[in-house]
């Protein structure tokens, strides 16, 4: 099952195939922070801002959630091509 970023009950992202796709590009958009959560703990852990959370959905019926990562890293190549 693909997964997507909400707020509430509105995707806000394309589907990825994984839970871990929709991660990367959320901390690429900047909706993820770090905090830390205990002492016993040395790295601080991510977290997604405001409302938002990562779920599991059914991609829209024109939407192929493999496309859509491999349309992100290639994105994400060029604007790295760019900025050097």
């Amino acid at each position: 099952m693909p997964y997507a970023l909400f707020c509430n009950d509105a995707k806000l992202s394309k589907a990825y195939p994984t839970e871990a796709d929709v991660w990367k590009e959320a901390r690429k958009s900047g909706l993820v922070v770090d905090v830390s959560s205990d002492e016993d703990k040395p790295a601080p852990r991510p977290l997604l801002e405001n409302d938002y959370e990562i779920r599991s959905c059914p991609p829209d019926p024109d939407e192929d959630p493999a496309k859509n990562k491999a349309e992100a890293e290639r994105q994400a190549r060029i604007d790295l091509e760019l900025s050097s």
